[in-house]
């Protein structure tokens, strides 16, 4: 009987091609993490060259996180009706270009004009990655590697973190933005050459069946010249895809999907920018708060890699909800801590958790969607989420503008992780189709199902 596409993907081990795929993926995400949170480190650098204050800086940081949250939800309905593919690539040019243009910036107006148009590429290119790679992996890996891409950001991060300290000294702010402006460049180009369409969005909007056949072929060469099925075209392609985020029971799913994306990303950029220069207000060296941004990231790919077999062994539910609470525990640590070393201690297992829980909700989004509403499923909640990010630095400044100390302003950060705590129980709580809070019951099941 002749397979079809998600039959074929689902039901065979993973393929040399489709691991070569979801490679180009990560490296698209680690420099993504790269350009995205060397500012933060660069930012007391800058701020001291121009005369400035650290917390005139928050304006740049919300620069580039509007530009996220603008790319991200436009970037989602143009990659369902258009493709993946261009989509990723448009995207990389677009924050590498912008990203070479900042380093000739000499103004703070300029900064953030340039960091927004970076955004704008940044934001357009995460949601269809993880789409991208969802579609490539047999659902029963799906929580492991949509989960383990994201350790390509933390990672991005813990390269520019060590590059900055080496550069900084050497060559100063700007040789950095060239380089995070270079490296993307050249990945464009071997993304296309290299990288190919998702096969389940060519037949879930009826594309040319040789086409899908050509691809199917490069995943499982044995198969080469046999019939595959086509089945007719998801409704979801048709018309308007954001509005089907809240048909078919999926209304109240996506809301407590948004909602610790909010929470969680609001956390998230609130330290990637701020960590460096509110360790260094409360008397520390800048070369302090580059290594705790550091270790950061470290927790973060360590708790991005971790995820998916969390999620698999105590459910999308139990994993994540324990990571927002531990995350409540250990801000108030930090708000609390009298040693770096308990702060160092502090900040490494805060990224496990913050990142790790992001790395599971971006899983969670991938699977809820179905093929031709993904990108959008998933470019609209990290949408939502980026109005998080934009939040959290620019909160910060007003908290630091007030004369507020370190230690309370990281206590307020408790806050949006207990909130974030209780949207996943609301989750959990719901029935049905509305529940995107799976068990492990649901994912040995697939396992089972789809060996």
């Amino acid at each position: 009987m002749p397979h079809t596409v998600t039959e074929l993907i689902d039901e065979r081990p993973l393929s040399g091609f489709q691991i070569r795929t979801i490679v180009l993926c990560s490296l698209v995400l680690l420099l993504d993490g790269f350009d995205t949170q060397c500012i933060g480190f660069l930012a007391p650098a800058i701020a001291a060259e121009m005369g400035l204050p650290m917390r005139a800086f928050g304006p740049v940081f919300s620069a580039a996180l509007f530009g996220l949250m603008i790319g991200a939800l436009l970037s989602g309905p143009i990659a369902d009706r258009f493709g993946r593919k261009i989509v990723i690539i448009g995207s990389a040019l677009t924050f590498a270009f912008f990203t070479i243009i900042t380093a000739r910036a000499v103004t703070l107006q300029e900064f953030v004009i340039f960091r927004f148009l970076t955004g704008l590429g940044l934001g357009g290119a995460m949601p269809n990655v993880v789409a991208l790679t969802a579609e490539y992996t047999p659902r029963r890996l799906q929580p492991i590697f949509v989960s383990g891409l994201f350790a390509g950001m933390p990672l991005g991060a813990l390269i520019a973190s060590l590059l900055s300290s080496q550069m900084l000294p050497l060559w100063g702010w700007r040789s950095v933005f060239y380089l995070g402006g270079i490296l993307p460049l050249a990945i464009a180009a071997f993304l296309f050459v290299l990288l190919p369409e998702s096969p389940r969005f060519l037949a879930a909007t009826g594309a040319d069946p040789r086409a899908v056949a050509r691809i199917l072929a490069r995943i499982a060469p044995d198969l080469e010249g046999a019939e595959f099925r086509t089945p007719p075209p998801e409704r979801e392609s048709i018309g308007i895809p954001v509005k089907y985020l809240f048909t078919e029971h999926r209304a109240f799913g996506t809301l407590l999907l948004w909602v610790p994306f909010f929470m969680n990303l609001l956390l998230l950029y609130f330290f990637v920018n701020w960590l460096p220069g509110l360790l260094t207000t409360a008397g520390l060296p800048i070369s302090a708060g580059v290594t705790a941004a550091g270790i950061f990231s470290l927790g973060g790919v360590t708790g991005s890699l971790l995820q998916g077999k969390l999620m698999k062994s105590f459910g999308a539910f139990g994993a994540i909800f324990g990571e927002f609470t531990l995350s409540v525990l250990l801000i108030g640590l930090m708000a609390s801590a009298t040693s770096f070393a308990l702060t160092m201690m502090a900040t490494l297992v805060l990224g496990v958790t913050i990142q790790g829980a992001q790395a599971g909700l971006n899983a969670l989004s991938a699977s809820y969607y179905p093929t031709a509403i993904r990108s959008t499923g998933v470019g609209w909640a990290l949408g939502v989420g980026r109005v998080g990010s934009i939040v959290g630095p620019v909160l910060a400044g007003v908290l630091l503008s007030l004369d507020w100390t370190p230690p309370q302003i990281f206590l307020a950060g408790t806050i949006p992780a207990l909130v974030a705590a209780l949207a996943v129980l609301a989750g959990r709580m719901l029935g049905g189709e509305a529940n995107a809070y799976r068990t492990p019951v649901d994912l040995r099941t697939v396992t089972a199902s789809h060996p």
